[in-house]
């Protein structure tokens, strides 16, 4: 067990800032994103579940526009392209299944 005040965090790209806990089949990630900061698109094979604490997240998820504030959320199957921008200072909880294994 440990508080996520220990868990360290790690700049993975430019303005995001990613708390990480690994389990054998998933990750979750608690998400600092400075206002601006924008990530490109990509995609990976995880499912991932986002989810807005803080903050307006605009996305583009699979070539449809979705803009995330507090308490939404969003499933993005493995495999699809999506991108964001933070329009102000946001905190997302994010799930990854199966595990990222690239982020360890």
């Amino acid at each position: 067990m440990q508080h996520i005040n220990t868990v360290p965090s790690r700049e993975i790209f430019p303005g995001l800032h990613f708390q990480l806990v690994h389990g054998s089949k998933s990750t979750l990630s608690v998400v600092t994103i400075e206002k601006g900061s924008i990530l490109p698109e990509h995609q990976h094979p995880q499912e991932q579940i986002t989810w807005v604490m803080e903050g307006q997240l605009d996305m583009i998820i699979g070539g449809e526009a979705f803009s995330l504030t507090p308490g939404m959320i969003h499933v993005i199957p493995g495999g699809t392209l999506h991108s964001a921008v933070a329009v102000t200072e946001v905190k997302v909880v994010d799930f990854f299944s199966p595990a990222r294994d690239d982020y360890r």
